[in-house]
Order: C-alpha cells, then sequence, then structure tokens
C-alpha cells in the first residue's frame, strides 16, 4: 500500500513508500482510510522539531471504515465508519493511566510518530480507541473530528467555559478557529479572535466567513485596548493562545482579567517563551495546559459537529491525494492553507 513515511531523524526524509499492508492483532481492526488530516505535530515532525520513531507513516487525524476483525473484538463490526484517539501504546498501569489521564502516559507512543498512522491506504487500530460516527456524518467532518476534539477539551473540560464568558482567541489557525467555533457553541457571550497581517488574507477571513463579529488584525488594531473596550476595562473571563508564538505568548496576561483562565494550546516548536511572571502571579491567573484529548471529549464533539453546532469542515480548505503531499505540507506552512487532507487514491 501507499504511505507517506517520515523515513529517517533529521529535517525532511519524507516520501511516499510501499509499505505492507498491515494485519489485525489481539483487539485490533483493520481500517480502510477514507481522509487523514494534517496537523502542526506533523510539520514539527518534517522539521524534526518534535519527537518520533522512524521510519514512521505519519497521520493522526484520520477516519475510515472498519473492514476487517483481528482477534477477541468485542464491540466493533465490519462497515463501522470510524474515528479514533491516538493513545496507543499507553501502559495502562501508570499513575497517569490508572487516573483517567492515558493521552499523557509516559509510555504513549501515537500514530504518526511513535507508531504508523493514518496517511496511507489502511491502518490497524485498537478497538478500545475508536468512536463511531453516524451515517449523516461526511468524511470531511470526521476527518477533523481529532482537532476539534481537543478545542473541547482544552477549553470546556480544562478551562471550564462557562456560558456567558468572553473568550479570546490568539492565533487564528484552524486549531484556534475551532476553538472560537467550540466557544460560541459552548455559550460564550462574545469571542474574539486575534491574528496578525499575515493572517489577514485567509484566517482572518475565514473568521469573519463564520460568523464571528470581532475580528482584529493586531497590525491595525490595539488588541488590549480593542478587549478592554468590550469588557468596560476588565478584561476577558478566559483567553485560548493557539498561536504558538513566543513573543505573543506572554501578552496574554494583558488580555485576561484577574483571576481569569488562559488555555495553553499552541506549541512553540521547542522555542523558549519568556514570560511575566510577577505580572500573572498578582493577577492571579489559571493557567491550563493540555495535551491531546479525554474520552469524555469525542461523543461530544461527535454531537457537536454532526449537529451543525460546530462547522468544523469549513477550516478545510486543501484535500489532495497522497503523491500531492508537499504542496499540502507547504501551504499549511506558509499559511496559504487551514486544514488539509491527504485522500487515499480511490477515495472521493
Amino acid at each position: 500500500m501507499k504511505a507517506l513515511v517520515k523515513t529517517q531523524k533529521g529535517v525532511g526524509f519524507i516520501e511516499v513508500r510501499d509499505m505492507p499492508e498491515p494485519v489485525p492483532g489481539e483487539g485490533e481492526v483493520k481500517i480502510r482510510i477514507e481522509a487523514c488530516g494534517i496537523c502542526g505535530s506533523d510539520i514539527h515532525v518534517r522539521h524534526d522539531t518534535f519527537p518520533y520513531w522512524p521510519p514512521v507513516i505519519l497521520g493522526h487525524e484520520f477516519t475510515g471504515t472498519v473492514i476487517e476483525l483481528g482477534p477477541n473484538c468485542k464491540k466493533a463490526r465490519k462497515g463501522d465508519r470510524i474515528v479514533a484517539e491516538p493513545h496507543t501504546k499507553a501502559c495502562g498501569v501508570c499513575f497517569l493511566c490508572r487516573t483517567g489521564n492515558i493521552q499523557i502516559c509516559p509510555d504513549k507512543r501515537s500514530p504518526g510518530w511513535g507508531i504508523h498512522g493514518g496517511m496511507a491506504d489502511y491502518i490497524c487500530y485498537p478497538e478500545k480507541l475508536l468512536h463511531k460516527i453516524p451515517d449523516s456524518m461526511t468524511w470531511d467532518q470526521a476527518a477533523v473530528v481529532e482537532p476539534t476534539a481537543n478545542a473541547v477539551t482544552d477549553l470546556i473540560e480544562r478551562t471550564a467555559l462557562t456560558a456567558g464568558d468572553l473568550v479570546v482567541v490568539q492565533g487564528p489557525g484552524p486549531i484556534g478557529l475551532l476553538v472560537a467555533m467550540v466557544a460560541r457553541a459552548a455559550g460564550a457571550r462574545e469571542v474574539v479572535i486575534l491574528g496578525t497581517p499575515g493572517d489577514e488574507a485567509l484566517r482572518l477571513r475565514t473568521a469573519r466567513e463564520l460568523g464571528f463579529k470581532q475580528v482584529i488584525n493586531i497590525g491595525q488594531t490595539n488588541a488590549v485596548q480593542a478587549v478592554m473596550d468590550l469588557t468596560n476595562g476588565l478584561g476577558a473571563d478566559v483567553v485560548a493562545e493557539c498561536s504558538g508564538a513566543p513573543r505573543a505568548i506572554p501578552g496574554v496576561v494583558d488580555l485576561v482579567r484577574k483571576r481569569g483562565r488562559v488555555c495553553a494550546i499552541g506549541l512553540t516548536g521547542n522555542r523558549t517563551v519568556e514570560l511575566p511572571w510577577d505580572k500573572f502571579a498578582t493577577r492571579a491567573i489559571d493557567v491550563q495546559f493540555c495535551m491531546s484529548t479525554s474520552y469524555t471529549s469525542w461523543d461530544r464533539t461527535i454531537s457537536l459537529i454532526s449537529s451543525g453546532a460546530v462547522r468544523a469542515e469549513k477550516v478545510i480548505t486543501h484535500r489532495v491525494g497522497i503523491d500531492q503531499w508537499e504542496s499540502a505540507f507547504d501551504a499549511v506552512e506558509k499559511l496559504e492553507a487551514l486544514k488539509a487532507l491527504i485522500i487515499p487514491a480511490g477515495r472521493k
């Protein structure tokens, strides 16, 4: 089968290869991949700034159809349309696993960097990590369940967004836009989206097309003053930091109110961030770091997307065959794409 493989350590070293078609093991199913999204972590793997174990097939934002059952599968059925949690290789016995945090188990190795992922024709996967999707859900919608589940985990479960909160989203990339849509669906009274002049042509335009009224280009408008004007000088209840930009991250403290909450989502690619620590302390800011997804976020996310409450598929701008992977990766890096999907040959 065709697969997109990170072949060795270093910058680059990604190519389409013929790989053996996988066979499901104990408790696994074989899945026919219908689409797989390109995540920021895939870009980081490309540039050798995220942990990975090559040679490895990229991709963890996949969706597809169960076509074969391995030994002792209990719930999965052939024909199931599914999405899957990327929490493979969690040990199940450590403190984190036993307290329901398999997503940050030190032994976890997720598809796309720790084990073979979904940028291929097929993948074999533990049935315990699958979630069925309704027949009404399109493959495009299903392909963005995983990043949207991150937004649900981060904003609703970790940061405890409350209906009526004013939310600022810093960084209008695909995750930022999904966070904004989740915040709106959860009852935020206003969602303010901040971006740079480089975001104007695509990202901020898309935010406006999605119906957000408070979309701010920080090259043209003082973001702190705009947020203070909207909150009578108080500041935002929640700031979701989605940019991962070391120069932008310290400024979240000026956007959030005292006793407000910062939801830390964006990754910096291992770059150092200098924080005004005393300012965070004297304002008594709660900062929630949020890595990956909880079990409970997945079915919530499927419901939000399938009902139309979160139009997550609107962040998809590119759909390419696996042989055109490089153009899609480049478009994501150059801010010419939001979410790009890799579509295996023969899929529609």
